[in-house]
């Protein structure tokens, strides 16, 4: 790490900060609407965007600057194992095209905001809404943390904030600064700011990869040279080389497939899904967003060359900003952390966004005050979204960041959860209310329990997110188990509440608002949802 503070470095992050926090103010008369003051207009950008402003938005929500960082972290850490979140990244492109369309179309002829405003039109329940509510929640607050931990990674390597010495709020006040701006024109411009601040994102990552991936491996004497050290580097180690081990095998199988099940669990996922403008928009995204799976395998690359590089951190987040400052001259290593930089401001605002529709929709108008008006849900939510990031930037200062990378695999696990009750309501309403809360309960329970149970070298608790799977006396991915333990309880429950003719709630949903697109006759934007006459 270079003495002091690289100023050229400093100075070229500065300049585009700068640009894009112009960009986040400037997107609140981008596309304005007549009234503003909706959920519709603040948290789903007027839901009119099309194919590339909506590709563009969801890869800047799914490829975060956490992914920046810790994808190839875990490279420089564990080897090719840390390549799992490539193949997860290729999987859940198919499985999204299935049934994020039909999201879309009963979405947009319900006026449905969030997956618990679905959840309580299709299943008449109130209380399975607010699990999932709940859960989305709480999955969101580490994943914002994280973005900011992202931000704090690239300041520590450019020498900003000063030494170990220095007083918190000195050390801390850049990161305070980046939560200001972002904070205020997410406040001000709603989804629309990162929808526009995304375009700048992903160029400059793009542009990042496309230079490291070539000029680095030059000053390294080339792929064969990186490849040798980083197996020299695992060899020595004891882990047998780059490739994992057989007892891994599971581990990054069910790892694999449980995060793909997962990624559009997130509310931020399906935010970003349902401010496109038509069905059409989210079919044509699910054939183009693999583009950011051959980056992101690119990226995971830099893991091996920070390898080859000798590049040495205490904390394996730091090593790809390391790499940088270390290769790349002082002005493109400037670039290099902008694109993270701005990397953790557009998820970071989605993520706060959908947090707060989730509260407001779900929570305050259900069990608040149910007869919110419009523009009393827009008010709520801003001020939701200002006291997300306010738990974020908390939860990153007081905390190690170990701690808040641990709580977001936990989050992983908890949103899997949602799966049945969302994407089987897609397809079905043959589940039972009861019996999806109960299925739930479980999943969640068996998952913190067993997550709880992980030790790590820095953590007693919390430590991972795998275990043994019951039965089969494997090693493996936490959440998955404690999925099949959700299906398997939901099936069999439907089953005996079916038999004993329990009541179910009243479904407000039809067939055909599963296939309906905008234009077609019935379908009624902006409609706010019907209060389901079923509770639970």
């Amino acid at each position: 790490m270079k003495d002091g503070v690289n100023g050229v470095a400093l100075g070229v992050f500065i300049f585009f900060f700068v640009a894009v926090t112009a960009v986040g103010f400037l997107a609140a008369r981008w596309r304005r609407a007549e009234n503003e003051q909706s959920l519709d207009e603040w948290g789903l950008g007027g839901r009119s965007f099309g194919t590339w402003i909506t590709w563009f938005l969801l890869g800047g929500d799914l490829y975060t600057a956490y992914t920046f960082v810790a994808v190839p972290a875990a490279v420089y850490a564990a080897g090719a194992a840390g390549f799992f979140a490539v193949p997860y990244t290729i999987l859940v492109f198919p499985l999204i095209f299935t049934f994020l369309p039909r999201l879309w179309s009963v979405s947009h002829r319900h006026g449905y905001v969030t997956t618990s405003d679905f959840v309580r039109g299709r299943f008449g329940s109130k209380g399975l809404s607010l699990a999932v509510a709940v859960t989305g929640i709480l999955a969101t607050m580490p994943y914002v943390a994280l973005q900011l931990v992202g931000i704090q990674a690239v300041l520590d390597v450019m020498g900003v904030g000063g030494g170990a010495d220095t007083h918190w709020f000195m050390k801390d006040l850049p990161l305070l600064i980046a939560f200001g701006v972002l904070a205020a024109y997410t406040y001000s411009s709603g989804l629309r700011a990162p929808a526009l601040i995304a375009f700048v994102k992903d160029t400059l990552i793009y542009l990042v990869i496309a230079v490291a991936i070539i000029y680095i491996p030059i000053k390294l004497g080339g792929f064969d040279e990186i490849f040798a050290k980083a197996d020299a580097k695992f060899t020595t180690a004891g882990a047998g080389g780059l490739l994992p081990p057989a007892a891994g095998q599971w581990t990054y199988a069910t790892l694999a497939l449980g995060s793909a099940m997962a990624l559009f669990m997130y509310p931020h996922s399906i935010t970003a899904t349902l401010s496109s403008k038509n069905r059409e928009v989210i079919r044509r995204n699910t054939t183009i967003l693999p583009l950011y799976s051959l980056m992101l395998g690119l990226l995971a690359l830099l893991g091996f060359m920070a390898i080859a590089a000798g590049v040495k951190v205490d904390n394996g987040q730091l090593a790809i900003p390391q790499l940088f400052e270390d290769m790349f001259p002082d002005w493109f290593a400037g670039v290099a952390f902008a694109a993270i930089g701005i990397g953790a401001l557009v998820p970071a605002a989605i993520m706060s966004i959908a947090a707060a529709n989730l509260f407001t929709r779900n929570i305050y108008k259900d069990f608040i005050r149910p007869d919110a008006t419009p523009a009393q849900e827009t008010r709520v939510s801003k001020l939701v979204s200002l006291l997300v990031k306010v738990g974020a930037l908390a939860f990153v200062l007081t905390m190690d960041k170990t701690v808040a990378i641990n709580f977001q695999l936990l989050g992983g696990i908890w949103i899997l959860q949602t799966f049945p009750a969302l994407v089987g309501g897609l397809f079905t309403r043959w589940f039972h209310r009861w019996a999806l809360l109960a299925g739930w309960a479980v999943g969640m329970a068996y998952g913190t329990l067993a997550a709880y149970g992980v030790a790590s070298p820095t953590q007693k608790h919390f430590g991972g997110s795998s275990a043994d799977i019951p039965g089969i006396g494997e090693i493996g991915y936490i959440g998955m188990t404690a999925f099949v333990l959700n299906a398997l309880v939901t099936v069999v429950l439907t089953f005996v509440l079916k038999a004993t003719k329990t009541p179910d709630g009243i479904d407000e949903t039809t067939p055909s608002d599963y296939t309906a697109d905008a234009g077609d006759p019935g379908v009624t934007p902006n409609l706010p949802p019907a209060t389901a006459t079923a509770t639970h």
